[in-house]
């Protein structure tokens, strides 16, 4: 491909071989204790392995509290028996690598195009093993690689972007978000035809070949708050001040049971209703256009939608990583402060899990700490990440337009949804 032919691209080949070489001989020796013991691989070995021995037989897993993912999410676990002499471990990792570097590459290609920024790709290179070995043993890797893929293709092919965020909004739903930003007009009508298209589609697919494919939609609303997330730290502060809950691992995640945990958990669902209205307040109001506002506005959203979510596990971080260096491709972006700030708040993840999983379990004082400093960095990035949209989006200046990055039909021109409305 002619994104090995720049010049810059061996040394980012280099780097993404020798970090995931690192990556990899972290997850085989994941037993070790500050890589947890063997509970990041197993997830892998057990969960999955079983998932995949049920969806083999036709069903999604009904019944399963465990089970909390749309029908989408389906044959991504059962494309590693695709692969042939692999137990399915191997050839779950081989996936996870193989979206890895199609993330890399499509950063790579877009950082090439006139008015764009190399910064995305050696964002996603350099920060992704900032989380250790954990994106190589969960499916988030392959579902961030399609809202990247969405991103990138919105400009030149919308219908293409549509489809993609459906797929992906089908595997985990907040895929979804990534069309958040599009620009109002032609483009915004082709992107979401598309993606409720594709989506209808998909669906209908589904759920001929399997049964029981809503399931997820009952374990999901049993969902509590867990001790990484926002109210997590809160009520883990407040063991310290005589609350008498505990943690206990329930719905695929370490969550608090006690008193005022229901209130807790509607309370993050409240924040997360009104996270969304600011969203759709911000695109209702926006007068001003660039060809980075959809990718500073899909960052944007998944950030609120984290930062108020009822979990916030470290795998998350993922996406954040991904809609982060999709926005540095732009050089017009806005985000730069914000992807520092997920820069560090990954960092600070990977010392919480898998290194000092156990603090944070017992809400220590140094679990609270690393909490409070990871959610901190998180929230700070939410509220910078949305001001910065919202006061660009309202601005007066002229618009930064991106040069142009290829013939349209036999002119150059400034697609027709990025230009600025007046």
């Amino acid at each position: 491909m002619s994104v090995f032919r720049n010049h810059r691209t061996p040394a980012l080949a280099a780097a993404w071989l020798l970090t995931r070489a690192l990556m990899l001989w972290l997850l085989a020796h994941d037993r070790l204790a500050p890589l947890g013991r063997g509970g990041v691989s197993r997830e892998v070995r057990q969960l999955y392995f079983h998932w995949y021995g049920v969806l083999s037989q036709g069903a999604f897993p009904a019944g399963d509290r465990l089970w909390q993912y749309p029908p989408g999410a389906g044959p991504v676990l059962l494309a590693p028996g695709l692969l042939p002499g692999l137990t399915y471990f191997t050839a779950f990792v081989t996936c996870a690598l193989a979206a890895d570097a199609v993330i890399a590459v499509a950063l790579a290609r877009a950082g090439l195009r006139p008015g764009r920024s190399a910064r995305g790709a050696w964002l996603w290179v350099l920060g992704l093993p900032l989380l250790l070995h954990v994106p190589l043993a969960r499916y988030d890797v392959q579902v961030t690689a399609f809202a990247v893929v969405s991103l990138l293709a919105l400009a030149r092919r919308p219908r293409v972007s549509g489809a993609f965020a459906a797929m992906g909004a089908l595997v985990k739903v907040w895929p979804a978000l990534a069309l958040i930003g599009t620009p109002r007009g032609r483009t915004t009508r082709e992107v979401w035809t598309s993606a409720a298209l594709t989506a209808a589609a998909l669906l209908a697919v589904l759920v001929g070949a399997f049964s029981h494919p809503f399931d997820f939609l009952r374990q999901q609303s049993g969902r509590g708050v867990q001790i990484e997330s926002l109210g997590g730290t809160v009520l883990g502060l407040a063991r310290h001040a005589g609350w008498p809950g505990t943690a206990r691992y329930q719905y695929g995640a370490m969550e608090f049971v006690g008193p005022y945990t229901g209130a807790v958990a509607a309370c993050s669902l409240a924040l997360t209703a009104a996270a969304f209205a600011l969203v759709l307040l911000w695109r209702i109001r926006a007068r001003r256009w660039t060809s980075a506002t959809p990718y500073d506005a899909a960052l944007t959203a998944v950030l609120l939608f984290t930062v108020t979510s009822r979990v916030i596990s470290p795998q998350y971080m993922v996406w954040l990583l991904g809609l982060a260096a999709v926005c540095l491709t732009s050089r017009h972006t806005t985000q730069r402060p914000v992807a520092l700030l997920i820069l560090a708040a990954t960092a600070v993840s990977s010392v919480a899990y898998p290194g000092m999983y156990g603090e944070v379990v017992r809400s220590t004082w140094t679990g609270c700490l690393l909490m409070l400093v990871r959610n901190g960095l998180l929230a700070t990035a939410a509220g910078v990440s949305f001001v910065r949209l919202w006061r660009s989006g309202l601005s007066t200046a002229a618009p930064h337009r991106a040069a142009p990055t290829g013939p349209e039909r036999g002119t150059h021109r400034i697609p027709a949804g990025l230009r600025t409305r007046q």
